[in-house]
């Protein structure tokens, strides 16, 4: 698949808003049929799409990508065949007194054309999902994956190259040129998922236009631990929620706040847990997933060593291979807030571990730092864990687990602040890129008439009544 020119992306927009303009919203039986068509597609396509992911990392697990990526892909696209009927009803809103001869509803009607920005990190999920919603939602879809994973952005033009026509959905792939000419774009609504600092360059180029823009971010999500918490059963979530896709994932936890007394104990349980989810060598290993390039991979490095050289105790749990980019887990304790490891957002297999003497310190230095996209609580203290979820703000919350949020296809997913704008999944997806077209349907009887001139004493009448 050959990168489009950006002075051909004004075309293929106008050429989508042009069809959506001429066909108007479509129906239920055929946004059900064109998810379905997706979902066939995608399914006749699952090995290639597993092996150019492979290709992409260069170290992948094929069963890890069906896992993360495919897994929540097609459990998204049969909730919302399931569900679309639904959302698309119109909704009975409530009548004033004065107007009860007349009716008022809601529709959800399609905002027409739909920028989708992909990232690397989960390119086949991260991509398709939002296109399905955009697809339930009624809108056509213009979407941009990622340049660092070529093979996998060439599988997915090809999957919708099969399923959609080019003025219903196309393709567009690049480098950084065209990715910020595509947010440029007077889409009728932008979904953007990737780092902060491009989120907040898509805002601006999106608010020229005057834009709606979903920004599904990251930053550093912390995860907390009751003081007393069963140790063994806590890393072993952890664990998992950290090394998946190697903590390339934007709602891993980034950070781990312990009880003092529980330090060394989390620690212990730790490494064990890592050692029963990743036995033998981590280079060319079939369950672990390589750093995407090396510059990411350098920079993990960087973190490791900055945060040693400030006094970090460094427990490197395995070795790596810098031919391979394979970066084996770190645990990281003696750890700051002035290390360069709490200061930006890891996005790699390093868990920092801080300490906290009492909650209340563990929910101050959450609450003086950004907003996370992801929360963690591991903890059976019902009045702690309510007390804790109160006080703090983020965009979702996982108790006794990681990442499991993201799971859920009725739950809303979203960041706050400097983790997000909007969110999308389940029916907040249908919500965010549709338009709530208020309708008034005028009765026979008009109490409006009453106010019109020549007034009078019924006219005062009528308006000391509304005014009690």
């Amino acid at each position: 698949m050959s990168d489009v020119a950006s002075a051909d992306l004004p075309r293929i927009l106008e050429r989508q808003r042009a069809a959506f303009l001429r066909d108007g919203s479509p129906d239920l039986k055929l946004r059900r049929a064109s998810l379905r068509r997706l979902k066939a597609e995608i399914l006749k396509r699952r090995v290639e799409i597993v092996r150019a992911l492979k290709t992409d990392f260069g170290q992948r697990s094929e069963r890890e990508s069906a896992i993360v990526e495919l897994i929540p892909l097609v459990q998204s696209i049969n909730y919302m065949i399931q569900h679309v009927g639904h959302w698309m009803k119109p909704e009975r809103r409530h009548v004033s007194a004065c107007f009860q001869c007349g009716r008022a509803w809601v529709v959800r009607q399609p905002v027409g054309v739909v920028g989708i920005i992909a990232p690397w990190n989960y390119p086949v999920s991260l991509a398709l999902v939002p296109l399905a919603t955009a697809i339930a939602a009624g809108n056509r879809a213009m979407l941009k994956p990622s340049e660092f994973t070529p093979a996998t952005s060439a599988v997915i033009g090809e999957i919708v190259g099969a399923v959609f026509q080019p003025e219903q959905v196309s393709v567009v792939t690049g480098d950084g040129e065209v990715g910020a000419a595509f947010s440029s774009l007077p889409f009728d609504h932008i979904l953007f998922t990737g780092s902060t600092a491009v989120g907040k360059k898509v805002a601006e180029a999106a608010g020229r236009n005057l834009t709606p823009i979903t920004l599904e971010l990251g930053g550093k999500s912390p995860m907390v631990i009751e003081p007393g918490f069963s140790m063994p059963r806590v890393a072993n979530r952890v664990a998992f929620g950290k090394l998946t896709n190697a903590g390339q994932t934007c709602i891993a936890p980034d950070y781990v706040l312990v009880h003092e007394d529980d330090r060394d104990g989390f620690a212990t349980a730790y490494q064990e847990a890592v050692k029963k989810l990743h036995p033998g060598s981590y280079a060319g290993s079939p369950d672990y997933t390589a750093i995407l390039n090396q510059h990411h991979y350098e920079r993990l490095k960087g973190l490791i060593g900055n945060a040693e050289a400030q006094g970090a105790l460094v427990i490197r749990l395995g070795s790596n291979s810098d031919e391979s980019h394979v970066l084996a887990p770190v645990l990281l304790l003696d750890v700051t807030p002035q290390m360069a490891v709490m200061q930006e957002e890891i996005f790699g297999p390093i868990l920092p571990v801080l300490t906290y003497r009492t909650l209340d310190e563990a929910i101050a230095f959450i609450k003086a730092r950004p907003h996370p996209l992801a929360l963690y609580y591991f903890g059976d203290n019902r009045v702690d864990r309510d007390r804790f979820l109160k006080r703090t703000v983020s965009g979702n919350v996982t108790i006794n687990s990681t990442l499991m949020h993201y799971m859920q296809d009725d739950l809303p997913f979203g960041g706050v602040g400097d983790s997000g704008i909007g969110a999308y999944h389940g029916k907040e997806g249908f919500i965010a890129l549709t338009h709530p077209r208020g309708i008034y349907r005028q009765g026979r009887f008009n109490v409006a008439t009453l106010l019109q001139p020549p007034f009078g004493k019924l006219t005062d009448f009528i308006t000391n009544f509304i005014l009690r």
